[in-house]
């Protein structure tokens, strides 16, 4: 999406076939082709895929008697069903589907055109989750449970696009405006079949989820750039971006294992979510010699609204279930770069960013994959904050270009998934424990990375990273340091033959 895959200058008509495979299987087709003439320029891009995910999780819970004071204020000590809970999940994800997008571009002088783009997708997939509980008591299992979820997924988008573009002439002045509208539909429909494998089989009550989303965004977005001299730049624009998400979430119990279902009012919900942003941008850049910069600057305002419709909703505790939430931040950009040589530079950067928590880091209504685990969504959340410092090299060869840089980011208000209890019990006495996103911790990242390019002739190109930091958390919730320190790294390597 968002993208107008009409970049052919030459006329007449062309056209390209392109596909990929991967491993886990991941494999993908699609053709563009174009037809262009003096006055106009007709594009089309369809494509199709298929793609496995498998994937793992693993929980494992320890509980301890807990005391406390009766309604006399004598102590009473509560031992727990089972003094130790392992779970062991494994995900089997397929999906499927299929795009296309059509335009065409109209030029209206030698120097201006307009676009108008229709893009349509359709797909589907079935994720199976399997997860297997093992009940402990003195390091002795005692009980053992199966539960799956099988997941079909049916979800639809399309979008159309209209873009103008003005080059006043060849040295770079020019003004682009672009209007988007996007709608998507999503269907999910989910069994939850459940029995006891340990001490002796039982069947137990099965569950059915029907998730209907329905989505749409507008986009408007404006850009002028004006040359001024041989060597400086300038450039300002305004994007606005409106989101709105409902989710109508329907839950269905088992009566025993009588085949009979009947909806649970309690977590039925519609929850509805809007994110809107506009931003004003402007930017300007110099070169004097061998030095060059570009100073930016976004003032940008979001808004968050979240609104839950249901019938009789379940305590949530500290979380508000409607909520309307507004920000307003400055967001800064410098770069610097100086020539050493011709093919040799080095670079100096800072930006600050927003990270903005999706809606299913909001959507207050627990997962069901696990009874006794589960992932809640937090309407409190707010938007992380983060600046970032890059210290840059790159040299060109001949036939070969290295970069490399050292890097340093600090994010506040960072998101951080902590473990609380609800309070709650399954049916067979076991705490239920939920994992909540919070605005919990500062996030300190450094290390560097390099990478080289190498072209040994004209068809080869050859492409590889390295890429070495230490990421540091501190945070504190409930009385819990969810403090953290580790080291990561990373490489990738790629070829591609023309």
């Amino acid at each position: 999406r968002n993208e107008i895959l009409k970049k052919e200058k030459t006329l007449g008509l062309n056209g390209s076939i392109s596909t990929s495979l991967g491993v886990p299987l991941n494999s993908s087709a699609s053709g563009n082709i174009n037809l262009r003439t003096d006055k106009f320029n007709i594009f089309n891009t369809t494509g199709v895929y298929y793609r496995n995910g498998p994937g793992k999780a693993y929980f494992n819970n320890n509980y301890f008697p807990r005391t406390f004071l009766d309604e006399n204020g004598e102590p009473v000590t509560v031992e727990p069903q089972f003094d130790q809970v392992i779970e062991n999940r494994d995900y089997d994800r397929q999906g499927d589907g299929f795009n296309t997008n059509l335009g065409i571009e109209y030029f209206l002088t030698d120097k201006s055109s307009i676009t108008a783009s229709g893009f349509y997708r359709k797909g589907g997939g079935e994720d199976v989750t399997t997860n297997r509980t093992s009940n402990y008591n003195d390091n002795v299992v005692e009980e053992r449970i199966e539960r799956i979820e099988t997941e079909g997924e049916d979800d639809s988008n399309y979008q159309f696009s209209l873009n103008y573009v003005n080059n006043f002439n060849d040295n770079g002045h020019k003004f682009t405006a672009d209007l988007q509208y996007d709608r998507g539909k999503e269907e999910e429909n989910s069994l939850i079949a459940e029995q006891r494998t340990f001490p002796n089989t039982l069947i137990l009550s099965a569950e059915e989820i029907v998730q209907k989303q329905n989505q749409k965004e507008y986009l408007a977005q404006m850009d002028y750039v004006l040359p001024i001299g041989e060597n400086a730049q300038f450039e300002a624009g305004y994007r606005g971006s409106f989101e709105e998400s409902e989710t109508d979430y329907s839950l269905f119990e088992e009566i025993g294992t009588s085949g009979n279902f009947v909806r649970n009012d309690s977590l039925s919900n519609i929850f509805t979510y809007n994110e809107n942003v506009n931003a004003f941008y402007t930017q300007y850049g110099n070169k004097f010699g061998d030095f060059s910069f570009l100073l930016g600057l976004r003032v940008e305002n979001t808004q968050l609204k979240g609104k839950v419709d249901a019938e009789n909703v379940t305590d949530n505790g500290p979380l508000n279930l409607n909520f309307d939430k507004d920000y307003t931040g400055l967001f800064p950009t410098v770069n610097l770069t100086y020539e050493l040589k011709e093919n040799e530079n080095i670079t100096l950067g800072y930006n600050r960013r927003i990270n903005r928590p999706r809606h299913w880091f909001i959507n207050p209504f627990p997962s069901r994959s696990s009874e006794a685990n589960v992932f809640q969504g937090n309407p409190n959340l707010d938007p992380a904050y983060a600046s970032a410092f890059d210290l840059g090299y790159l040299k060109r060869w001949k036939k070969l270009t290295l970069t490399t840089s050292i890097y340093y980011q600090n994010e506040t208000d960072a998101f951080e998934r902590v473990q609380e209890e609800t309070g709650e019990v399954t049916s067979n006495g076991i705490p239920i424990i939920r994992t909540l996103p919070i605005n919990l911790s500062t996030n300190e990242r450094y290390g560097f990375e390099f990478g080289l390019l190498y072209n040994p002739t004209k068809w080869l190109n050859l492409n590889g990273s390295f890429n070495y930091f230490q990421f540091k958390t501190e945070g504190f919730y409930n009385g819990v340091d969810y403090g953290a320190e580790n080291t990561s790294y990373f490489g990738r390597f790629s070829s591609k033959v023309k």
